[in-house]
This record gives C-alpha cells, sequence and structure tokens, in this order.
C-alpha cells in the first residue's frame, strides 16, 4: 500500500475536490503577449496555467477533448525546479519513468513501456536522448493511444514538447542561473527580438553542467534554439527553427538487488561501471519550418517540415548479477552507436462549418516520414574471462567502492588484473523507413450538450533492414488503420462526461527499427485498444478537475512453441483510474494534485500468468501547492509517492513503495527578479524510482536543494 504520507495527502485532495467552488474567484484572463498560435495562457494569481492543448491541431477546448491529458507550463517547470522530463512525469498521473539504461528519457505510459512516443510541436521525436527543457512552452503528455494523430507507437500514451516561439511586436531578456548541492549548475537565455511590425526573432540557448550524488557521474548538457517568426499579410504565419544539442553524461545503471529481491541498500553508494568508460554523447542538428493560414474565419491549415540529424554513442558496463554471501557482482556491457536521420512532413486542413444546424470541425491530414537508421553494438571482451575459455563479455568484482575498474583495467575479485575493451562485434545494420499516413476526423455538436468525435487513420508503414555483419536484407511492410470514436455530453458548459474507443499498433521493429529478423519480419504488428470513460469539470477559469476509469486491450501474435508454422495469439489487458485536480484554488493558492490506480497482469500462450507487470503501481499519487503569502514571499510544498512494484517480468525483484516530499521558497526581488530555493526529498528518505532489470536499480538522490535566480527585462 501507499506509505502513510501518500494516504493522508490523498484524503486532503478528495477534501479539496469540494472547497474550490466555494473558493474566491481566479484573476481574469490574458494571454501573456502569446503570439498567434501559441498554447493559451490563463495567468491566475501568479501562476501560468494553460487552457489549450497544442498538440492535437484543432481549437478544441480541452473539456471538450475525450481522452486524459496533463499539462504543464514553463512557469510550473521553474518554480517546481524541474530539471528533466522523469521530473514532470513524477507530478503526473497514469504515468511512471523506467531507468532508460541511464542515457534516454524513458516513459511508463499506462503501464506501457516507451523511448519514441515523443513529439516537439506534434513532430516525432523519437531518438534516444535526454530531453532538455530550456527551449519549452509546456509539456504535454496525452494518455490512452493517440494513433490518429500520432502513428504507430502511442500505444500507452505520448509526450509533446510545444517549444517557445517568437512573440511579434515585442522585445525581452529572460534568464535563468541555478546552482544545485550536488554541483550542478544551469544558465539559460531567451532573447526576443523585435525585428519588425509582423515579425521576431526569438533565441532560447542552456547551459548544463550536470552532477549529483553517485560516485564518477558528471556531464553537460548544451542547447541553442533559434527561432523566427513573421506574420504575413494577415492572414499567414512562417515559424523557422534550428536546434543544435550536443549532451554528454555518465552512465550509471544502478544497483543489484539482494538476496530477498529487494534492493541491496548497503549497496547505495557504489557506482557499478567503469569510472572513464560508462559514457554517452549525443549531437543533433535540427530544422523546423511550419507555414500556417488562414483562409476563412472557417477554414485553415497548415504545412510543416522537420528535419534531423542525429549522432550518438553510448558504452557502458552494469550489474548482471550479484551473490551477497561473497559480496562478488558480475559486470557485462557493451558499445553502442546510432546514426540517424529523419525528414517528416506533414500537412492539417481544419475547417469549421455547418450542415443542416449540426455543427462540424473537420480535420483532414497526412504525414510522410522518410528515416534512415544505422546502428552497430560491440560487446566487451575481458582478457582474463577469454584465457578462462569463459564467455568473454563477463566479468567478477568484489562489490566495494569505488569498484575496481577504471579506463578499461580492473582488479577481479579474485585479485587478478584484467583488461577490457569493446571489440566483440554483436550486430551492424542500417534501416531504412518509409511512412505514408492520411487521416481525417470530424468533431460533430449535435447540440448544445451533445458532441460525437469520429475519426481513422491509415498508415503504411514500409521498412528494410541491411544485415552489415552477417550479409542479408529483410523488409516488411504494414498497412494499419487507426479508428476513433468519442462521445461527450456537457449538462452545462463548464462540465462534460465523456466515453471514448481508439486503437493503435507498434511494427514488430519496435521503437528503433533495429530488428525484423525472424520470425519478427512474419508477424504483423502488436495492437492496442483503449476504452475510456471520463468526467471533465472547469469549476472555474483556470481550475479544472477531471477523471477517467480506462482499459488498456494489447493483442500480440507470437509463433507458436509447438508449431513454428502456427501462431498463438496473447491478449493482455492492463485497467486503471485517474483523477487530477489543477489550478487556482484561491488568489493566493495554486494547487495541482493527481492520483492514479493501475493494475495489469501478464499474459503468455495459456493465458494469465499470475505476474504483474512490471514497474507498474497500483496507486500513485502527487500533490503541488504554491502558496502566496505576500506581494513578495511565495511558498511551494509537494509530494509524490507510489506503492511497490516488480522491476522484471519475473517479478523477482521488487521496486519498494516511496514517499517524497519536496519544497521551495520564491521571493521576489523586483517587478522582474525572482530569487527561489527548492529543497527536493526533504526527509532525506532512501527510495528506487525505477529500474531497468533485476539488478539495474536507480538510487534516488538524497536531501538535496538548488537556488535559481529568473528575471525578465
Amino acid at each position: 500500500m501507499i506509505p502513510t504520507q501518500a494516504r493522508s495527502a490523498l484524503l486532503l485532495t478528495c477534501a479539496l475536490i469540494a472547497f474550490p467552488a466555494h473558493a474566491e474567484s481566479a484573476a481574469a484572463d490574458d494571454t501573456d503577449g502569446a503570439a498567434p498560435g501559441e498554447p493559451h495562457i490563463v495567468v491566475t494569481g501568479e501562476v501560468l496555467y494553460s487552457s489549450e492543448l497544442n498538440a492535437l491541431k484543432t481549437p478544441t477546448p480541452i473539456i471538450d477533448i475525450p481522452q486524459s491529458l496533463s499539462i504543464t507550463t514553463a512557469d510550473q517547470i521553474v518554480l517546481q525546479g524541474f530539471d528533466s522530463v522523469a521530473d514532470i512525469v513524477a507530478y503526473t498521473p497514469g504515468v511512471t519513468t523506467s531507468q532508460g539504461e541511464g542515457h534516454r528519457d524513458s516513459v511508463v505510459f499506462r503501464g506501457v513501456r516507451s523511448t519514441a512516443d515523443f513529439f516537439v510541436d506534434g513532430v516525432r521525436d523519437d531518438v534516444e536522448y535526454y530531453r532538455g527543457l530550456y527551449n519549452v512552452a509546456q509539456v504535454e503528455i496525452l494518455r490512452g493511444p493517440n494513433a490518429l494523430q500520432f502513428g504507430r507507437g502511442g500505444t500507452g500514451g505520448i509526450l509533446n514538447r510545444v517549444t517557445k516561439k517568437g512573440v511579434v511586436g515585442e522585445s525581452f531578456t529572460g534568464f535563468l542561473v541555478s546552482a544545485g548541492s550536488f554541483g550542478a549548475y544551469s544558465l539559460w537565455a531567451d532573447v526576443n527580438l523585435a525585428t519588425s511590425d509582423a515579425s521576431a526573432l526569438r533565441i532560447n540557448a542552456a547551459y548544463e553542467h550536470l552532477d549529483n550524488h553517485r560516485d564518477f557521474f558528471g556531464g553537460e548538457q548544451i542547447g541553442i534554439n533559434p527561432t523566427f517568426r513573421a506574420e504575413l499579410g494577415g492572414a499567414t504565419t512562417l515559424d523557422l527553427s534550428y536546434e543544435y544539442v550536443d549532451n554528454d553524461r555518465y552512465i550509471d545503471r544502478g544497483i543489484p538487488s539482494g538476496a530477498d529481491g529487494r534492493p541491496a541498500r548497503f549497496l547505495q553508494r557504489i557506482t557499478f561501471g567503469d569510472a572513464e568508460l560508462n559514457t554517452t554523447t549525443f549531437r543533433a542538428h535540427v530544422l523546423r519550418g511550419t507555414v500556417q493560414h488562414t483562409f476563412s474565419d472557417s477554414f485553415k491549415g497548415n504545412l510543416t517540415a522537420s528535419w534531423g540529424d542525429y549522432d550518438k554513442l553510448y558504452q557502458n558496463f552494469y550489474p548482471t548479477a550479484y551473490d551477497p554471501a561473497t559480496n562478488i557482482v558480475a559486470l557485462d556491457g557493451y558499445r553502442d552507436t546510432t546514426q540517424r536521420r529523419n525528414l517528416v512532413l506533414s500537412g492539417n486542413l481544419i475547417g469549421e462549418f455547418a450542415t443542416g444546424g449540426i455543427e462540424h470541425t473537420l480535420i483532414l491530414g497526412g504525414e510522410y516520414i522518410d528515416t534512415s537508421n544505422d546502428n552497430d553494438r560491440f560487446n566487451p571482451v575481458f582478457d582474463t574471462a577469454l584465457a578462462d575459455g569463459r564467455r568473454t563479455d563477463v566479468e567478477f568484482f568484489a562489490a566495494v567502492r569505488p569498484l575496481a575498474l577504471s579506463g578499461g583495467v580492473g582488479t577481479l575479485a579474485d585479485g587478478r588484473t584484467t583488461t577490457v575493451a569493446f571489440t566483440a562485434l554483436n550486430d551492424d545494420t542500417a534501416a531504412d523507413l518509409t511512412v505514408a499516413s492520411a487521416y481525417v476526423q470530424d468533431e460533430v455538436k449535435l447540440a448544445e450538450w451533445l458532441r460525437v468525435v469520429l475519426g481513422a487513420r491509415f498508415d503504411s508503414f514500409d521498412i528494410t533492414v541491411r544485415d552489415l555483419k552477417n550479409g542479408g536484407t529483410r523488409s516488411r511492410k504494414d498497412e494499419k488503420v487507426s479508428p476513433r470514436a468519442g462521445l461527450i455530453v456537457k449538462p452545462q458548459p463548464n462540465l462534460s462526461l465523456y466515453a471514448s474507443y481508439s486503437e493503435s499498433f507498434l511494427p514488430r521493429s519496435g521503437d528503433q527499427y533495429a530488428d525484423i529478423n525472424p520470425p519478427n519480419d512474419a508477424l504483423d504488428p502488436n495492437t492496442f485498444s483503449n476504452l475510456e470513460a471520463g468526467v471533465k469539470w472547469d469549476i472555474r477559469p483556470g481550475l479544472a478537475f477531471t477523471a477517467a476509469a480506462f482499459r488498456i486491450e494489447e493483442t500480440s501474435p507470437q509463433v507458436s512453441d509447438a508449431n513454428p508454422d502456427t501462431l498463438d495469439v496473447i491478449d493482455s489487458r492492463i485497467e486503471g483510474f485517474e483523477a487530477q485536480l489543477q489550478g487556482q484554488v484561491a488568489p493566493w493558492w495554486f494547487l495541482s494534485a493527481g492520483y492514479s490506480f493501475l493494475d495489469g497482469e501478464q499474459q503468455g500462450r495459456t493465458g494469465p500468468t499470475g505476474l504483474r507487470v512490471r514497474e507498474l503501481p497500483k496507486n500513485m499519487f502527487s500533490i503541488w501547492n504554491s502558496f502566496k503569502a505576500t506581494e513578495k514571499l511565495g511558498f511551494g510544498l509537494g509530494l509524490t509517492a507510489q506503492d511497490d512494484s516488480f522491476a522484471d517480468n519475473a517479478n523477482t525483484a521488487v521496486l519498494p513503495a516511496y514517499a517524497r516530499l519536496d519544497m521551495a521558497v520564491f521571493y521576489n526581488l523586483t517587478d522582474r527578479l525572482r530569487l527561489q530555493v527548492n529543497v527536493e526529498n526533504l526527509t532525506d528518505a532512501l527510495y528506487f524510482p525505477n529500474a531497468h532489470s533485476a539488478n539495474e536499480l536507480t538510487v534516488a538522490p538524497p536531501l538535496n536543494a538548488k537556488v535559481t535566480l529568473t528575471g525578465r527585462f
């Protein structure tokens, strides 16, 4: 069960749900200088609360969207001291993070793990890396299958980053300087220049020095994102952007579990990797352009082109087994490189019209993706293992601090010196992917109190993978239709009850296209369906309550063990409930609270296995409060908590339940300068938020603090 602190906070939130309707009115709406096409922002007190979703492309109020979603604005990111996608996820119901092997974002959407369901301004961003937040206007997390708008994947949800655009008619400079107690620090700049009455240049840039509580960890993250906006003739808006990303960091894959299947807590201060060779580097050059044109008050269109060139390397050693009796750990490893080039073209026509008194919002869209992906992997060769005639990529070390391995030279548990290098080629592939898509959706307003959403998407997914190590080429083409249907009943304008059904699919090449070797190239994609019912209540402008119950079903064809010429179709199911209350409870109090219940069982060829889906805590709860004490002084208090879960599919390793308490103090030095202190893990709890396997359990930071100065001139 959830720890006592979390249960108490949950009861508090339930009481609060009844309270806001009687609280004072929030401040009036303001666009805060937002340019056309940017998310509409409601200014409530000193907190920005977004009332518009960028990801779904149609001008649909959130209350009329028949699915669960959460929005985190740039202001919330700064106030809560978020540094990463994982920080945002920790305060979002229905989603959790996975470890990502220490070199990438990895999100579990309603129990479905993904490293590729990420988007920037609605454009696919599926390369594996850690995404920065320096140029983000808001982060949108949509739950449930999202194939109609986003194509394959999106099986449990998607995460879309909306970037900052040029603001026409304004010139300003914003900055952020922060320093943390572990030695990390960040410098962000945001400069907007009005280049004419109808255009603006905006430059966002960041340098982040990385450090944390773990031995050897360090690195840097650099981002530069100039954008240009031009309003052409009053009906056309052009946005152009270039982003350069340069990331380097140490890879830490955590600690092993002990004999009882729980984290070996006495190893918490040991980093199980090579002090020098556990590294990842990532470079990206991305060009984007969007043209939006308003043909009339009821008819508009947009066209987006995106081109990206990505180069990534990651190499690491990590624990694969641990013997508490001897205090000896087994280390494995690999070196992997990826070079990817993505071209994405997408366009939409959106029309609003009426037929016989029935109102329609119709979207017709298409997308074309051309991807080339080169990937190789080298396994390590330990000279001692080679001499012993054993498996060459695993060796055994004493679990002591610091681990006796650095620069490819180490001392084994038996006292011998070993030398290791990544010289054994495991695989080398070159993949070419072409995706062509077309979709249509109609939002039909049958009456003031009744709306229907109907749509479908067709995807042609054509992939060819060349095996450069062994020779040979394998190809597969999948063509799928993904439907969507929703019903929205509005007893009053600020209240909606909805039910929806949608489908999605994931080809057997997986998230990263590297493998369609037998038998995968002979198998149809996995398919996912989502049934959801919920309620959305805009208690008043800037304060909303949402709740939803859902069921995700997966169908996965597998080659039969008894007869390889036949298939077993494995069906699995994840069910759950989510609730969120977000906004200004009173002029002096901003609240964001969420709860989710998730339940899922692994399925085998013969039916239920009795095993729970890994990294799927039954109960999760989070709450963040921002209190305005005076005109200058404010406070923040937050809690994120979850039940225990399993780190592996075999359910042999447990991630224990935890509750983490966070706080903040804000002080306005002037009207344009704010100083704040964020404290994470106020009670100094030892917890393990995620994992990659039974022997790769992430050790979360202890009590730590960050001081931040922000300003805008």
